[in-house]
């Protein structure tokens, strides 16, 4: 039996069709024709050697700068318009190629400049004596894994608080943002670290997204990038209050190192020490009666400043996590439900592992 259909009906069906068949289509070509509507709507053409796609995007979804002769890639929905043409409605677009991408970089860039968007004015340091740090990354990268084992390595004990998202691809910038807000609203962090390893441009490319670049630049909590080489440099990191070189960097920015802590101590006594006993040799001219009280008071307190610092090393010695490791323990980290992938660090081995089952202890 046939199917009658009014043309709009038609429309309408095929739309919900299309829509049900291909509601997240991913498409990569080169933008031509560009053209703004009542500063509304933005309308272009993408096109390969041997076709081309009418597109449309709101102005205010449009989150990089694009050009003609751009190449692109854009997620989003096809459909068919009113007066029967077919058309792609984009959700998301991202330059693809290192040229292009520097290029939307540079014209973002400049008009985020003009808004005092870098202003180096308003950068805050870094809290001093830290022990809440959020971190927003992909908890499977190595960037990420770098970052938790220098932190570990130099000042055990901090309260770390993860949020896993994608760190490249359509989807990473608004996992992102969804990160800083959680982070911003409903924790006690003193900063966010967002950490992401070395990669290509095109895998980078997600950090100079219009929406994340202003949604670093409002956060409440200072924000601290790791993003990439030492070479690479995102529109994310001209926002952040503070940027490191890598991962790594990152990392040795957030901590005190240990190991000179207790050097720095054991200088300070020993300076102390040095000082009281030419303080002394000055009184030793005076009266041997008195300077004997004098020594016995401060020889004491020598003692008991040494025995504080002996104290303070075994704390800071039971706070290594290699000693954990070494007695049989394991280091777990990852997000604890059904399904997650953690990690399991032993003291020779690094284990992925994956949740199949999980039990509340009983108290």
């Amino acid at each position: 039996m046939e199917t009658k259909f009014q043309v709009s009906e038609f429309i309408a069906y095929c739309n919900q069709t299309l829509e049900y068949a291909y509601s997240n289509c991913v498409i990569e070509g080169e933008v031509s024709s560009l053209k703004t509507s009542q500063g509304k709507w933005v309308f272009f053409d993408l096109k390969d050697d041997s076709g081309s796609i009418s597109c449309f995007i709101p102005v205010w979804s449009l989150r990089v700068p694009v050009e003609d002769g751009m190449k692109v890639v854009v997620k989003g929905t096809p459909k068919i318009t009113e007066w029967g043409k077919f058309s792609f409605t984009v959700q998301q677009i991202m330059p693809v190629g290192q040229g292009n991408i520097k290029k939307s970089f540079e014209l973002l860039k400049k008009k985020l400049e003009k808004e005092g968007l870098f202003d180096p004015a308003k950068k805050r340091p870094l809290p001093r004596d830290l022990t809440k740090i959020g971190i927003i990354s992909s908890t499977q990268a190595a960037g990420y894994a770098d970052f938790i084992k220098i932190v570990n390595e130099r000042w055990g004990g901090l309260n770390l608080q993860v949020c896993h998202t994608q760190v490249q691809g359509l989807a990473a910038p608004d996992q992102i943002i969804r990160a800083l807000n959680y982070l911003n609203e409903h924790s006690e962090v003193e900063v966010i670290a967002i950490i992401r390893g070395g990669g290509s441009a095109d895998d980078l490319a997600c950090f100079n997204d219009e929406k994340l670049v202003r949604a670093i630049a409002a956060s409440k909590i200072p924000v601290i990038t790791g993003i990439g080489h030492e070479v690479d440099e995102s529109l994310s990191d001209l926002a952040a209050d503070v940027v490191a070189s890598t991962p790594s960097n990152a990392a040795q920015m957030l901590t005190k190192d240990k190991k000179a802590e207790i050097n720095n101590l054991h200088d300070n006594i020993s300076r102390i020490k040095n000082t009281i006993i030419s303080r002394i040799d000055l009184l030793a001219n005076d009266s041997n009666m008195k300077v004997r009280s004098v020594t016995t008071r401060i020889y004491s307190e020598i003692d008991s400043k040494t025995h504080f610092v002996l104290n303070l090393e075994k704390v800071l010695e039971n706070l290594n996590p290699e000693k954990v490791l070494k007695n049989g323990y394991a280091i777990v980290t990852g997000k604890v439900e059904i399904g997650s992938t953690i990690n399991v660090e032993t003291l020779d081995y690094n284990i992925g592992a994956k949740i199949e089952s999980l039990k509340k202890k009983e108290k």
